[in-house]
Protein backbone atom coordinates (compact mmCIF):
# COMPACT_ATOMS: atom_id res chain seq x y z
CA UNK A 1 0.00 0.00 0.00
CA UNK A 2 1.30 3.45 -0.92
CA UNK A 3 2.52 5.76 1.82
CA UNK A 4 0.33 8.44 3.36
CA UNK A 5 1.51 11.47 5.33
CA UNK A 6 -1.06 12.59 7.94
CA UNK A 7 1.49 13.82 10.50
CA UNK A 8 3.50 15.73 7.91
CA UNK A 9 0.27 17.39 6.73
CA UNK A 10 -0.60 18.34 10.31
CA UNK A 11 2.89 19.65 11.05
CA UNK A 12 2.94 21.70 7.84
CA UNK A 13 -0.41 23.26 8.70
CA UNK A 14 0.89 24.06 12.17
CA UNK A 15 4.17 25.46 10.77
CA UNK A 16 2.39 28.06 8.67
CA UNK A 17 1.27 29.78 11.87
CA UNK A 18 4.84 30.49 13.02
CA UNK A 19 7.18 29.98 10.04
CA UNK A 20 6.91 32.18 6.95
CA UNK A 21 5.44 29.96 4.25
CA UNK A 22 5.68 26.98 6.57
CA UNK A 23 9.23 26.09 5.43
CA UNK A 24 12.74 27.49 5.92
CA UNK A 25 13.97 27.24 2.33
CA UNK A 26 11.70 28.09 -0.58
CA UNK A 27 12.62 25.04 -2.65
CA UNK A 28 11.27 22.71 0.04
CA UNK A 29 7.74 23.77 -0.80
CA UNK A 30 8.09 21.91 -4.11
CA UNK A 31 7.68 18.51 -2.45
CA UNK A 32 4.30 16.93 -3.20
CA UNK A 33 1.90 16.11 -1.73
CA UNK A 34 3.38 17.96 1.29
CA UNK A 35 6.79 19.05 2.55
CA UNK A 36 7.83 16.03 4.59
CA UNK A 37 8.92 16.03 8.24
CA UNK A 38 11.63 13.55 9.18
CA UNK A 39 12.38 11.74 12.40
CA UNK A 40 15.59 9.78 11.85
CA UNK A 41 18.05 8.54 9.27
CA UNK A 42 20.53 5.69 9.14
CA UNK A 43 22.92 4.96 6.29
CA UNK A 44 21.02 5.00 3.00
CA UNK A 45 17.58 5.10 4.67
CA UNK A 46 15.46 7.83 6.24
CA UNK A 47 12.15 7.72 8.14
CA UNK A 48 9.50 10.42 8.25
CA UNK A 49 7.25 11.27 11.22
CA UNK A 50 4.56 8.95 9.85
CA UNK A 51 6.96 6.01 10.05
CA UNK A 52 7.45 5.75 6.29
CA UNK A 53 10.88 4.42 5.29
CA UNK A 54 12.68 5.71 2.20
CA UNK A 55 15.73 4.62 0.27
CA UNK A 56 17.20 8.08 0.05
CA UNK A 57 18.77 9.49 -3.10
CA UNK A 58 18.06 13.09 -2.09
CA UNK A 59 20.68 12.95 0.68
CA UNK A 60 20.10 16.40 2.15
CA UNK A 61 20.32 18.03 -1.30
CA UNK A 62 23.58 16.13 -1.84
CA UNK A 63 25.31 17.01 1.44
CA UNK A 64 25.13 13.50 2.90
CA UNK A 65 27.77 11.77 0.80
CA UNK A 66 28.46 9.58 3.85
CA UNK A 67 24.84 8.59 4.41
CA UNK A 68 22.56 9.46 7.32
CA UNK A 69 23.89 9.69 10.88
CA UNK A 70 27.19 7.79 10.48
CA UNK A 71 28.37 6.81 13.95
CA UNK A 72 31.91 8.13 13.43
CA UNK A 73 30.63 11.57 12.52
CA UNK A 74 28.28 11.61 15.51
CA UNK A 75 31.18 10.68 17.77
CA UNK A 76 33.39 13.44 16.31
CA UNK A 77 30.66 16.03 16.88
CA UNK A 78 29.95 14.83 20.41
CA UNK A 79 33.62 14.91 21.37
CA UNK A 80 34.02 18.47 20.10
CA UNK A 81 30.76 19.62 21.71
CA UNK A 82 32.19 18.65 25.10
CA UNK A 83 35.28 20.79 24.41
CA UNK A 84 33.55 23.87 23.04
CA UNK A 85 30.94 24.94 20.49
CA UNK A 86 32.37 28.26 19.34
CA UNK A 87 35.33 30.49 20.01
CA UNK A 88 35.49 33.05 17.18
CA UNK A 89 39.19 32.31 17.32
CA UNK A 90 41.62 29.70 16.06
CA UNK A 91 41.96 26.00 16.88
CA UNK A 92 44.11 23.15 15.63
CA UNK A 93 41.16 21.60 13.79
CA UNK A 94 41.20 24.36 11.17
CA UNK A 95 44.83 23.55 10.40
CA UNK A 96 44.01 19.86 10.09
CA UNK A 97 41.10 20.46 7.73
CA UNK A 98 43.00 23.02 5.65
CA UNK A 99 45.98 20.68 5.36
CA UNK A 100 43.73 17.86 4.18
CA UNK A 101 42.15 20.09 1.54
CA UNK A 102 45.46 21.33 0.19
CA UNK A 103 46.73 17.74 -0.01
CA UNK A 104 43.61 16.42 -1.73
CA UNK A 105 42.89 19.16 -4.29
CA UNK A 106 45.79 20.24 -6.56
CA UNK A 107 44.48 23.79 -7.08
CA UNK A 108 43.82 24.34 -3.36
CA UNK A 109 47.05 25.95 -2.20
CA UNK A 110 45.26 28.12 0.39
CA UNK A 111 41.77 28.04 1.91
CA UNK A 112 39.30 30.19 3.84
CA UNK A 113 36.28 28.72 5.62
CA UNK A 114 32.64 29.82 5.52
CA UNK A 115 29.26 28.66 6.81
CA UNK A 116 27.58 28.22 3.42
CA UNK A 117 28.54 27.93 -0.21
CA UNK A 118 26.48 31.05 -0.96
CA UNK A 119 28.89 33.00 1.26
CA UNK A 120 31.89 31.36 -0.39
CA UNK A 121 30.57 32.43 -3.82
CA UNK A 122 30.19 36.01 -2.57
CA UNK A 123 33.79 35.92 -1.33
CA UNK A 124 35.06 34.45 -4.61
CA UNK A 125 33.41 37.09 -6.78
CA UNK A 126 34.58 39.91 -4.53
CA UNK A 127 38.09 38.48 -4.60
CA UNK A 128 38.07 38.12 -8.39
CA UNK A 129 37.03 41.75 -8.87
CA UNK A 130 39.69 42.91 -6.44
CA UNK A 131 42.34 40.73 -8.08
CA UNK A 132 41.64 41.98 -11.60
CA UNK A 133 40.26 45.48 -11.03
CA UNK A 134 37.36 44.52 -13.34
CA UNK A 135 33.63 44.44 -12.64
CA UNK A 136 32.08 41.87 -14.98
CA UNK A 137 31.67 38.15 -14.27
CA UNK A 138 30.81 35.60 -16.94
CA UNK A 139 28.41 32.83 -15.91
CA UNK A 140 26.27 30.20 -17.63
CA UNK A 141 22.51 29.84 -18.00
CA UNK A 142 21.11 27.24 -15.62
CA UNK A 143 24.13 27.16 -13.29
CA UNK A 144 23.30 27.86 -9.65
CA UNK A 145 25.69 29.82 -7.44
CA UNK A 146 23.70 30.33 -4.26
CA UNK A 147 20.59 32.31 -3.54
CA UNK A 148 22.21 35.76 -3.19
CA UNK A 149 21.71 38.68 -5.55
CA UNK A 150 24.72 37.68 -7.63
CA UNK A 151 24.29 33.91 -7.56
CA UNK A 152 20.96 33.77 -9.39
CA UNK A 153 21.53 36.26 -12.23
CA UNK A 154 20.72 34.43 -15.48
CA UNK A 155 20.07 31.17 -13.64
CA UNK A 156 16.52 30.59 -14.91
CA UNK A 157 15.99 32.89 -17.89
CA UNK A 158 12.36 32.40 -19.00
CA UNK A 159 11.71 31.40 -22.65
CA UNK A 160 10.26 34.86 -23.27
CA UNK A 161 13.85 36.18 -23.09
CA UNK A 162 15.33 33.69 -25.56
CA UNK A 163 14.91 35.76 -28.74
CA UNK A 164 18.54 36.89 -28.57
CA UNK A 165 20.45 33.60 -28.51
CA UNK A 166 23.79 35.40 -28.80
CA UNK A 167 23.34 37.48 -25.64
CA UNK A 168 21.33 35.58 -22.99
CA UNK A 169 19.40 37.79 -20.59
CA UNK A 170 20.45 38.85 -17.09
CA UNK A 171 17.13 38.05 -15.43
CA UNK A 172 16.79 37.30 -11.72
CA UNK A 173 14.00 35.11 -10.30
CA UNK A 174 13.61 37.16 -7.12
CA UNK A 175 12.14 40.57 -6.50
CA UNK A 176 13.99 42.98 -4.25
CA UNK A 177 17.50 42.68 -5.64
CA UNK A 178 19.65 45.72 -6.39
CA UNK A 179 18.93 46.21 -10.13
CA UNK A 180 22.49 47.19 -11.00
CA UNK A 181 23.80 43.80 -9.82
CA UNK A 182 22.55 42.11 -12.99
CA UNK A 183 24.50 44.58 -15.14
CA UNK A 184 27.75 43.11 -13.82
CA UNK A 185 27.17 39.68 -15.38
CA UNK A 186 27.73 38.32 -18.86
CA UNK A 187 25.45 35.30 -19.32
CA UNK A 188 26.51 32.55 -21.72
CA UNK A 189 25.19 29.18 -22.89
CA UNK A 190 26.84 26.08 -21.44
CA UNK A 191 28.91 23.77 -23.61
CA UNK A 192 29.25 25.95 -26.73
CA UNK A 193 32.94 26.86 -27.03
CA UNK A 194 32.53 29.24 -29.94
CA UNK A 195 29.70 31.11 -28.25
CA UNK A 196 31.85 31.41 -25.14
CA UNK A 197 34.74 32.82 -27.16
CA UNK A 198 32.47 35.40 -28.77
CA UNK A 199 31.03 36.48 -25.43
CA UNK A 200 34.51 36.95 -23.97
CA UNK A 201 35.68 38.84 -27.05
CA UNK A 202 32.67 41.16 -26.89
CA UNK A 203 33.72 42.19 -23.36
CA UNK A 204 37.47 41.97 -23.77
CA UNK A 205 39.43 43.40 -20.87
CA UNK A 206 36.30 43.81 -18.71
CA UNK A 207 35.66 40.33 -17.28
CA UNK A 208 37.09 39.48 -13.87
CA UNK A 209 36.18 35.80 -13.79
CA UNK A 210 34.31 32.89 -15.35
CA UNK A 211 32.28 30.93 -12.78
CA UNK A 212 30.62 27.58 -13.44
CA UNK A 213 29.48 24.23 -12.05
CA UNK A 214 31.89 21.64 -13.52
CA UNK A 215 28.91 19.34 -14.06
CA UNK A 216 25.66 21.26 -14.36
CA UNK A 217 23.94 19.46 -11.48
CA UNK A 218 21.43 22.14 -10.49
CA UNK A 219 19.69 22.08 -13.87
CA UNK A 220 19.61 18.54 -15.24
CA UNK A 221 22.99 16.80 -14.86
CA UNK A 222 24.96 18.01 -17.86
CA UNK A 223 28.63 17.09 -17.98
CA UNK A 224 31.10 19.43 -19.73
CA UNK A 225 31.51 18.92 -23.45
CA UNK A 226 34.87 17.61 -24.62
CA UNK A 227 37.39 20.44 -24.55
CA UNK A 228 35.09 22.88 -22.76
CA UNK A 229 37.06 23.05 -19.50
CA UNK A 230 40.27 23.48 -21.49
CA UNK A 231 38.68 26.35 -23.42
CA UNK A 232 37.66 28.13 -20.19
CA UNK A 233 41.19 27.72 -18.82
CA UNK A 234 42.71 29.00 -22.08
CA UNK A 235 40.49 32.07 -22.20
CA UNK A 236 41.12 32.89 -18.54
CA UNK A 237 44.89 32.69 -19.10
CA UNK A 238 44.71 34.80 -22.26
CA UNK A 239 42.46 37.49 -20.78
CA UNK A 240 43.76 37.62 -17.19
CA UNK A 241 40.45 36.33 -15.77
CA UNK A 242 40.09 33.99 -12.79
CA UNK A 243 38.60 30.54 -13.38
CA UNK A 244 36.13 29.79 -10.56
CA UNK A 245 34.81 26.25 -10.14
CA UNK A 246 31.67 26.05 -8.03
CA UNK A 247 32.05 22.54 -6.61
CA UNK A 248 29.31 22.92 -4.03
CA UNK A 249 27.70 19.69 -5.32
CA UNK A 250 30.57 18.01 -7.14
CA UNK A 251 33.27 18.52 -4.51
CA UNK A 252 34.36 15.15 -3.00
CA UNK A 253 31.33 13.44 -4.55
CA UNK A 254 33.46 13.19 -7.70
CA UNK A 255 36.47 11.94 -5.74
CA UNK A 256 39.14 13.30 -3.42
CA UNK A 257 40.22 15.92 -5.93
CA UNK A 258 36.69 16.98 -6.83
CA UNK A 259 35.31 17.37 -10.33
CA UNK A 260 38.43 19.30 -11.31
CA UNK A 261 40.47 16.12 -10.96
CA UNK A 262 37.68 13.98 -12.44
CA UNK A 263 37.53 16.19 -15.56
CA UNK A 264 41.23 17.19 -15.45
CA UNK A 265 41.37 20.98 -15.14
CA UNK A 266 42.87 23.42 -12.65
CA UNK A 267 40.81 26.46 -11.58
CA UNK A 268 42.13 29.52 -9.76
CA UNK A 269 39.38 29.46 -7.11
CA UNK A 270 37.03 26.70 -5.95
CA UNK A 271 33.88 26.76 -3.83
CA UNK A 272 33.31 23.66 -1.71
CA UNK A 273 30.05 23.01 0.17
CA UNK A 274 27.61 20.24 1.03
CA UNK A 275 29.77 17.08 1.26
CA UNK A 276 32.67 18.96 2.87
CA UNK A 277 30.60 19.23 6.07
CA UNK A 278 28.53 16.07 5.86
CA UNK A 279 25.33 17.87 6.86
CA UNK A 280 26.82 20.60 9.05
CA UNK A 281 26.73 24.24 7.82
CA UNK A 282 30.25 24.39 6.41
CA UNK A 283 31.91 25.56 3.20
CA UNK A 284 35.32 26.56 1.94
CA UNK A 285 36.84 28.90 -0.61
CA UNK A 286 40.08 27.39 -1.91
CA UNK A 287 42.52 28.78 -4.43
CA UNK A 288 46.03 29.22 -5.69
CA UNK A 289 48.35 31.47 -3.72
CA UNK A 290 48.21 34.06 -6.48
CA UNK A 291 44.42 34.11 -6.60
CA UNK A 292 44.11 34.37 -2.80
CA UNK A 293 46.63 37.21 -2.47
CA UNK A 294 44.07 40.02 -2.09
CA UNK A 295 42.45 38.23 0.84
CA UNK A 296 45.86 37.90 2.47
CA UNK A 297 46.53 41.62 1.98
CA UNK A 298 43.10 42.53 3.34
CA UNK A 299 42.11 44.41 0.18
CA UNK A 300 39.27 41.93 -0.36
CA UNK A 301 37.50 41.65 2.98
CA UNK A 302 36.49 38.17 4.07
CA UNK A 303 34.97 37.75 7.53
CA UNK A 304 32.36 35.89 9.55
CA UNK A 305 31.71 35.32 13.24
CA UNK A 306 31.10 31.59 12.77
CA UNK A 307 33.77 30.96 10.13
CA UNK A 308 35.90 27.92 11.07
CA UNK A 309 33.43 26.91 13.76
CA UNK A 310 34.98 23.98 15.67
CA UNK A 311 31.89 21.76 15.47
CA UNK A 312 31.83 22.08 11.68
CA UNK A 313 35.58 21.57 11.48
CA UNK A 314 35.31 18.37 13.51
CA UNK A 315 32.67 17.12 11.10
CA UNK A 316 34.69 18.12 8.05
CA UNK A 317 37.84 16.42 9.30
CA UNK A 318 35.92 13.16 9.75
CA UNK A 319 34.25 13.53 6.31
CA UNK A 320 37.46 14.22 4.42
CA UNK A 321 39.13 11.27 6.14
CA UNK A 322 36.41 8.99 4.74
CA UNK A 323 37.12 10.19 1.21
CA UNK A 324 40.85 9.79 1.72
CA UNK A 325 40.39 6.28 3.13
CA UNK A 326 38.21 5.26 0.17
CA UNK A 327 41.15 5.86 -2.16
CA UNK A 328 40.69 4.68 -5.74
CA UNK A 329 37.41 2.94 -4.90
CA UNK A 330 35.78 6.38 -4.82
CA UNK A 331 34.06 7.48 -6.97
CA UNK A 332 34.29 4.18 -8.88
CA UNK A 333 31.91 2.38 -6.50
CA UNK A 334 29.27 5.12 -6.35
CA UNK A 335 29.52 5.53 -10.12
CA UNK A 336 28.90 1.83 -10.68
CA UNK A 337 25.94 1.78 -8.30
CA UNK A 338 24.45 4.85 -9.94
CA UNK A 339 24.86 3.41 -13.41
CA UNK A 340 23.12 0.23 -12.28
CA UNK A 341 20.23 2.30 -10.92
CA UNK A 342 20.07 4.34 -14.13
CA UNK A 343 19.95 1.16 -16.22
CA UNK A 344 17.19 -0.27 -14.05
CA UNK A 345 15.10 2.90 -14.25
CA UNK A 346 15.59 2.97 -18.02
CA UNK A 347 14.39 -0.63 -18.30
CA UNK A 348 11.29 0.14 -16.23
CA UNK A 349 10.58 3.19 -18.38
CA UNK A 350 10.80 1.10 -21.54
CA UNK A 351 8.58 -1.59 -20.02
CA UNK A 352 5.84 0.95 -19.27
CA UNK A 353 6.39 3.17 -22.31
CA UNK A 354 7.44 6.14 -20.15
CA UNK A 355 9.78 8.64 -21.86
CA UNK A 356 12.26 8.77 -18.95
CA UNK A 357 15.89 9.25 -19.97
CA UNK A 358 18.41 9.26 -17.08
CA UNK A 359 21.65 11.12 -17.81
CA UNK A 360 24.81 11.83 -15.84
CA UNK A 361 27.91 9.96 -14.75
CA UNK A 362 26.17 7.69 -12.21
CA UNK A 363 27.40 9.05 -8.89
CA UNK A 364 24.91 11.83 -9.61
CA UNK A 365 22.37 11.78 -12.42
CA UNK A 366 19.14 13.41 -13.57
CA UNK A 367 15.96 11.73 -14.71
CA UNK A 368 14.91 13.68 -17.80
CA UNK A 369 11.26 13.14 -18.76
CA UNK A 370 10.83 13.92 -22.44
CA UNK A 371 7.84 15.92 -23.61
CA UNK A 372 5.69 14.39 -26.36
CA UNK A 373 7.57 14.72 -29.65
CA UNK A 374 10.80 15.89 -28.02
CA UNK A 375 14.05 14.83 -29.67
CA UNK A 376 16.06 11.94 -28.23
CA UNK A 377 19.67 12.30 -27.10
CA UNK A 378 21.46 13.89 -24.18
CA UNK A 379 20.26 17.28 -22.97
CA UNK A 380 23.04 19.75 -23.74
CA UNK A 381 22.22 23.02 -21.99
CA UNK A 382 19.60 24.92 -19.98
CA UNK A 383 17.42 25.89 -22.96
CA UNK A 384 17.51 22.36 -24.32
CA UNK A 385 16.40 21.10 -20.92
CA UNK A 386 13.52 23.55 -20.54
CA UNK A 387 12.39 22.80 -24.10
CA UNK A 388 12.47 19.00 -23.83
CA UNK A 389 11.87 18.12 -20.16
CA UNK A 390 8.28 17.43 -19.09
CA UNK A 391 8.40 18.80 -15.53
CA UNK A 392 4.73 18.05 -14.79
CA UNK A 393 5.00 14.40 -15.79
CA UNK A 394 8.24 13.97 -13.84
CA UNK A 395 6.54 15.50 -10.76
CA UNK A 396 3.80 12.87 -11.02
CA UNK A 397 6.30 10.00 -11.31
CA UNK A 398 8.41 11.46 -8.52
CA UNK A 399 5.36 11.46 -6.23
CA UNK A 400 4.62 7.84 -7.17
CA UNK A 401 8.21 6.94 -6.29
CA UNK A 402 8.00 8.85 -3.00
CA UNK A 403 4.82 7.03 -2.03
CA UNK A 404 6.60 3.71 -2.61
CA UNK A 405 9.62 4.70 -0.53
CA UNK A 406 12.14 5.97 -3.10
CA UNK A 407 13.18 9.60 -2.62
CA UNK A 408 14.97 11.74 -5.22
CA UNK A 409 15.34 15.52 -5.34
CA UNK A 410 12.21 17.23 -6.62
CA UNK A 411 13.91 18.65 -9.70
CA UNK A 412 15.04 15.15 -10.76
CA UNK A 413 18.58 14.86 -9.40
CA UNK A 414 19.63 11.56 -7.80
CA UNK A 415 22.79 11.15 -5.71
CA UNK A 416 24.56 8.00 -4.54
CA UNK A 417 26.17 7.93 -1.11
CA UNK A 418 29.06 5.93 0.26
CA UNK A 419 26.44 4.17 2.40
CA UNK A 420 24.42 2.82 -0.54
CA UNK A 421 24.84 -0.86 -1.39
CA UNK A 422 23.94 -3.25 -4.20
CA UNK A 423 20.97 -4.33 -2.07
CA UNK A 424 19.76 -0.73 -1.82
CA UNK A 425 19.76 -0.46 -5.60
CA UNK A 426 17.88 -3.74 -5.93
CA UNK A 427 15.34 -2.65 -3.30
CA UNK A 428 14.91 0.75 -4.93
CA UNK A 429 14.23 -0.81 -8.32
CA UNK A 430 11.72 -3.24 -6.82
CA UNK A 431 9.85 -0.34 -5.25
CA UNK A 432 10.22 1.72 -8.42
CA UNK A 433 8.55 -1.07 -10.42
CA UNK A 434 5.32 -0.48 -8.49
CA UNK A 435 5.66 3.31 -8.82
CA UNK A 436 6.26 3.17 -12.58
CA UNK A 437 3.25 0.89 -13.08
CA UNK A 438 1.02 3.24 -11.07
CA UNK A 439 2.33 6.27 -12.94
CA UNK A 440 1.68 4.60 -16.29
CA UNK A 441 -1.88 3.76 -15.23
CA UNK A 442 -2.80 7.11 -13.71
CA UNK A 443 -0.80 9.89 -15.34
CA UNK A 444 -3.26 10.73 -18.09
CA UNK A 445 -6.13 11.21 -15.64
CA UNK A 446 -3.86 13.36 -13.45
CA UNK A 447 -2.66 15.55 -16.34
Amino acid sequence: MSYTFPKSHAFFERAQKSIAGGINSGIRKMEAPVPLYFQKGEGSRVWDVDGNEYIDFQLGQGALLYGHAPSGLADALAAQAKLGLHWAAQCELELEVAERLTAMVPSAELVRFNNSATEAVMAALRLARTHTGRQLVLRFEGHYHGWGDEGLVGFANPPSTWDDAESPANTHPSKGIIPEVADHFVVTRWGDVEHLRRRVAAHQGQIAAIIFEPAMCNTCCIEPATGFMAAIRELCDQEGMLMIADETITGFRFGAGGAQSYYDFKPDLTIFGKAIGGGTPFAALAGTKAAMAKIISGEAIHAGTLNANPLCLAASKWCLDQVIAAGDTHPATTNALGQKLMAGLTALAQQHDIPLRPQGPGLAFHTVMLKPGAAEGLVGDYRDYITRHDAARWAHLRRCLLEEGVRAIERGLWSISLAHTEQDIADALARAATAFARHADTYQSAA
